[in-house]
Parts: structure tokens; sequence; C-alpha cells
């Protein structure tokens, strides 16, 4: 199905652009999000008509998007999820939520702007692509914790396998601290014990008494 760009198109062309592409394509996304018209001479014409005017219009949306690409781009946002130790999440991540964590943050982004190059499925920090503008994206980091303190150890660059380490590690040592305690304990005891035998007369009672 051929049609006539109204904007930029990743991967597909730029605005004024005529593109073959699959009907269901064009039917689904294209044409409802007014992107694009059907490439018949009459819309040809239309365009060709308004062709100033539409690129008017998107330099000046296109400078909104850049200004807000500069405050939005490389900020790390919080999202609480449930987790296995092992850092696999129950459940993934979607587009909305990263969509949600952004607004909450005085952002206004529409899940429609968010793209995710595979679905997040793993706490850690997660790079999320934010298309403001046809022309303009920005890279937002999601880092995925299950509590506040554990987002603020991994945003000091520690992975959830690097907390899990530790973790492990000082369990260790205070099992060690305390068979350590034990031992001591005993070895007391036993200096007691031998006391007590170089004190007592041999049968083990006390003759002064």
């Amino acid at each position: 199905m051929q049609l006539i760009l109204l904007e930029r198109v990743a991967k597909l062309g730029q605005m004024g652009d005529v593109v073959d592409v699959k009907s269901g394509f064009a039917r689904n996304y294209l044409l409802p999000q007014g992107k694009a018209l059907s490439a018949s001479k009459q819309n040809i014409a239309d365009f060709e008509a308004r062709k100033s005017q539409l690129e008017a219009q998107n330099l000046e949306t296109r400078k909104e998007a850049e200004a807000m690409a500069a405050k939005l781009d490389g900020q790390q946002f919080i999202v609480i999820r449930q987790a296995a130790d092992s850092g696999a999440l129950y459940g993934s991540v979607t587009t909305r939520d990263a969509a949600d964590a952004a607004t909450e943050n005085g952002f206004t982004v529409d899940r429609k702007q968010v793209s995710l190059t595979r679905p997040i499925k793993d706490l850690g920090l997660h790079d999320v692509n934010v298309s403001l503008h046809p022309e303009v994206d920005a890279t937002v980091v999601l880092n995925v914790a299950r509590s506040v303190e554990e987002a603020e150890l991994q945003a000091s660059g520690k992975s959830i396998q690097e907390l899990a380490a530790e973790e492990e590690a000082a369990a260790d040592f205070e099992i060690a601290e305390l068979f350590d305690d034990i031992g001591s304990a005993a070895s007391d005891d036993d200096d007691l014990a031998e006391t007590v035998e170089e004190v007592l007369p041999e049968g083990g009672e006390d003759e002064s008494a």
C-alpha cells in the first residue's frame, strides 16, 4: 500500500516521502496516528499545498521536544518490584510503568512514546528510549529494585549479584564469629576444669569442707 508521510517515521522515511508499506501497518498505525495519508493524486497535491505549513509546525514541535529532551535525557527513575534473590522479577516492567515513573517525576510522557528493546524482567539499571518527536529521542534509566535502599545501592554501581555476594559474605562472617565465640567459651571451660583439678586433691573433694 502506498502512503505519503506527513512526518518522519523511523526506518521508513521523511516527511513528504511516498512509501510502500503493508496494509495492516498502514491501517493499524500510520493512518490512525495521522502520520500518513494514502498516496492518491489528490492527497499528494494537498500535501504539496500544505508542505510549508507542515514543515513550520514540525520545526516548532521539534524545538519543544528538544527542550524537553535536554531535561529528560539521562534521568534515572526508580521502579519498585518484587523479585527473587536471583534478581528475576515476578512479572515484568512495561512501557506504561516507564511512562508512569517519568510522569511521577514531573515529565509528561505517554507509554506510546516509550520503546523497549527487550522486556525488563530483572532487577538492575535499564536504558529506555523515549521518542519525544519523530526527530527527537531521549534515553532514561529505569532503576528496578525491591526497595528504595536497594535502588540507591544499584545507582552507586553495585549489581544485584554483588549485593547478594556481600550479604552472603556478611552472613558467613557472622557464623564464623559465632563459632569462634563458642570455641573460646569451650576453651575457657577447659581452663577452668584444669584449674579446679590443680586446686582440689585427688578424689575431687575439698578437704577443708
